[in-house]
């Protein structure tokens, strides 16, 4: 079979999934994509771009797999001399209704965010089967869509929630976890020292306030550890980050983004713990790799975290409130030793696309008839 995927978001876990999908599959996969900036245009206009490049194309796929940065109905609309019978797949990486928009966003302030969501919910309408990559994913969505929905003044089309939901599968993210193993350094003497890891993006809805606030109260403590700060930015000057970096001083180990893989992936082996301070998170690709690599994770109970872990270690992973991750984690690195010893690499190892690449094969050919 052959799959055309479209990515006009092509950076970050985005190109990831798309190129790791293409090397892991069984079919035959052609990625079209744009570069990963300007998220709004891409939204509003990387359809009529893809649209033009795949009428340039020879070959005519047997299914289309798409992402939630496409404005379907416009590819759709500008292709249909081509893609009339094709069957369409939609991927959910996020969306634009469940997802918590910053208030300084000027598109708030105006009144003008709603517009993303419902190019997500004429896409979703627009497609033939429609994957999300958790359940709190899916079910954060539908929650939220009759809300938008009956944000507008009439015809507002409530029965199609029902539609929607009856066409819609959860499928989780495939991650090239196995490429850590080659990076997996020879076993040297553990450090006295527990290193904590922050490895996502350098943005608010990852919270890095109470993230950087449960490491003060540790350092008054007197508690010894290092810190690492992997992950991306996309603000000039995070100031979380930069008072941390001088409040914390001496601990901090690496601070910043690191763009090769090797490296970035060594980081992870030597990692101790990862506590997580998220406010949101529809699936935590982050969070995944870093257990694989042996990093013990200390998780909110909440978003897509409780389908990461199976139920068995919920009681030792998951922290209730800020005071008892406070707590949590200060007896790990009181009994660093116990800590290294508890390794959930085998929890995660499933989201490899070893694993999953099967599993989107078939489910595509289903959704191809």
């Amino acid at each position: 079979m052959h799959v055309l995927l479209l990515e006009p978001y092509h950076t970050g876990s985005h190109a990831a999934w798309a190129d790791g999908y293409a090397a892991h599959s069984r079919h035959r996969v052609t990625v079209l994509t744009l570069p990963g900036r300007f998220w709004k245009w891409r939204m509003h206009g990387g359809a009529v771009t893809l649209a033009r490049r795949f009428l340039a194309m020879e070959a005519t796929p047997d299914l289309i797999l798409t992402t939630d940065m496409l404005d379907l109905t416009t590819f759709l609309a500008l292709t249909r001399a081509r893609t009339h019978h094709l069957p369409v797949a939609l991927y959910f990486h996020e969306n634009q209704l469940s997802y918590p928009w910053s208030p300084a966003d000027r598109d708030v302030r105006q009144g003008r965010d709603a517009h993303y969501g419902f190019i997500n919910y004429a896409s979703a309408l627009a497609a033939d089967v429609v994957f999300f990559n958790s359940r709190y994913h899916l079910d954060s969505f539908f929650d939220e869509l009759p809300r938008l929905l009956k944000h507008f003044p009439d015809h507002n089309e409530l029965d199609t929630v029902d539609a929607l939901r009856a066409k819609s599968q959860v499928l989780p993210l495939g991650l090239d976890l196995r490429r850590f193993d080659a990076c997996r350094p020879r076993p040297p003497a553990p450090s006295p020292q527990p290193l904590i890891l922050w490895n996502h993006r350098w943005e608010y809805d990852k919270n890095p306030e109470d993230f950087f606030r449960t490491l003060y109260v540790l350092a008054e403590r007197g508690l010894d550890f290092g810190l690492v700060i992997l992950g991306e930015r996309f603000r000039q000057q995070p100031s979380e980050f930069i008072e941390a970096r001088r409040r914390l001083g001496d601990r901090v180990r690496h601070f910043g983004y690191v763009p090769d893989f090797a490296g970035y992936a060594r980081w992870l082996w030597q990692a101790d713990l990862l506590p997580v301070t998220s406010h949101h998170d529809f699936f935590g690709a982050s969070v995944v790799e870093a257990i694989y690599c042996g990093c013990f994770p200390l998780l909110p109970r909440r978003l897509s975290y409780p389908e990461l872990i199976p139920s068995e270690y919920h009681d030792l992973c998951f922290y209730r409130d800020f005071d008892d991750l406070v707590d949590r984690l200060a007896s790990a690195l009181q009994n660093i030793d116990r800590i290294r010893q508890t390794r959930l690499r085998h929890a995660v190892a499933h989201f490899d696309w070893h694993d999953l690449a099967p599993i989107y094969d078939e489910r595509l050919e289903r959704a191809a008839g």
